[in-house]
């Protein structure tokens, strides 16, 4: 199979989010990591490059369009060749290796180096105090003049599906790489709304068992935390994205076109609705895990003093036979014939009024 076939093939399986295997050094010399590469030229795709080398000359050399590069957890090696290749500031390209990064902005010169952390919602049948809610991943974006180059880390946040949808509007691709870093800004802020709308599900769950007679104590508190836990998880990945993106929306960058500065500031506003969200979970958290607390408290209070009223009846009988326990001669009504059946009679006439007292007041 011709290069140009093999780089169709990339490309089909890049929309599809897949990963091909080009370590074989006749296939790419970038390695296995490489999941898509396509030449663009006033918005649209080129299928006439043989080599990614050759893509990126031909751009250079007729400075116009520019290559888009989509990797997938590059090694160290086969990163160097690609930072090699386009230039990439070293202190960038050892970030977009390792992942665990925060969501930031960097410019190098004329590429911009941005860091997105892409979250998502983990389906399950019930909550539990184990259940994994949201998981999380990252893309690491380099836009220069005549490039970028998308580095993805994790099992999901494909940008195969992305790209069809920017490939359907040459306009918007016709402005260049600043383009592609607005749609995956806001590909990666609209997951957020989204995860965010399922996680409120999860909350809205909770909520109404707390506040059911029916529901289980200790496993609520269990996926109240869990929630805690995982709703922090979120914030750690969208709060940080809130400088970066005003920075895009509000400072003249020469790596950004002036018209898709625009469009960052729709993008900075769905942020902006996302963050207000995970806030209010965080206080609605707070406030749930505090009743259910003054609810675990109550009952508590409440066994006690059932079991206070039951010590006390218990206590009329334990007093009375105490007493005739002690076998003294002179007792009173000891050798009376009634004298066992009306102590009997005290015992159960005292015991029986003590409970209607204690269920009149409640607390029984």
């Amino acid at each position: 199979m011709s290069m140009v076939g093999n780089l169709r093939k990339v490309a089909r399986l890049g929309r599809r989010g897949g990963r091909v295997d080009l370590s074989h050094p006749a296939r790419s010399p970038l390695g296995s990591a490489v999941v898509n590469c396509v030449l663009y030229r006033d918005g649209k795709r080129q299928e006439t490059v043989s080599t990614i080398e050759e893509s990126v000359a031909r751009v250079r050399k007729q400075r116009h369009g520019f290559v888009w590069l989509g990797l997938h957890e590059p090694s160290e090696t086969e990163f160097a060749r690609v930072a090699s290749l386009f230039g990439l500031h070293p202190l960038a390209a050892e970030d977009a290796v390792q992942a665990h990064q925060r969501p930031k902005l960097e410019q190098y010169d004329d590429v911009l180096f941005a860091v997105f952390k892409t979250v998502a919602y983990v389906e399950h049948e019930q909550l539990t105090a184990t259940s994994e809610i949201v998981t999380t991943g990252e893309i690491m974006v380099f836009a220069g003049p005549d490039f970028v180059v998308t580095v993805r880390h994790g099992r999901h946040g494909s940008l195969g599906p992305l790209r069809e949808d920017l490939e359907a509007v040459p306009a918007q691709l016709a402005k260049g790489p600043s383009a592609v870093l607005h749609a995956i800004a806001d590909h990666v802020v609209d997951d957020y709304l989204t995860v965010t709308d399922a996680v409120q599900n999860d909350i809205d769950a909770v909520e109404t068992e707390v506040f059911s007679p029916q529901g289980n104590q200790t496993a609520d508190a269990g996926r109240i935390y869990q929630l805690k836990r995982e709703l922090l998880e979120l914030k750690r990945a969208v709060v940080p994205l809130a400088r970066p993106l005003e920075t895009l929306s509000t400072r003249p960058l020469r790596a950004v076109d002036p018209e898709i500065r625009a469009y960052f500031r729709d993008v900075t506003d769905h942020l902006d609705r996302a963050i207000e969200q995970i806030t209010g979970f965080t206080a609605l958290l707070d406030s749930i895990l505090e009743a259910h607390l003054a609810q675990v408290a109550v009952g508590q209070n409440e066994d006690a003093r059932r079991i206070t009223a039951w010590a006390a009846i218990i206590a009329v009988p334990t007093m009375v036979t105490g007493m005739y326990g002690m076998r003294f001669d002179h007792m009173p009504e000891l050798h009376w014939p009634f004298g066992y059946p009306l102590v009997l009679a005290l015992i159960a006439t005292a015991c029986f009024l003590l409970h209607r007292s204690f269920k009149r007041n409640g607390w029984l």
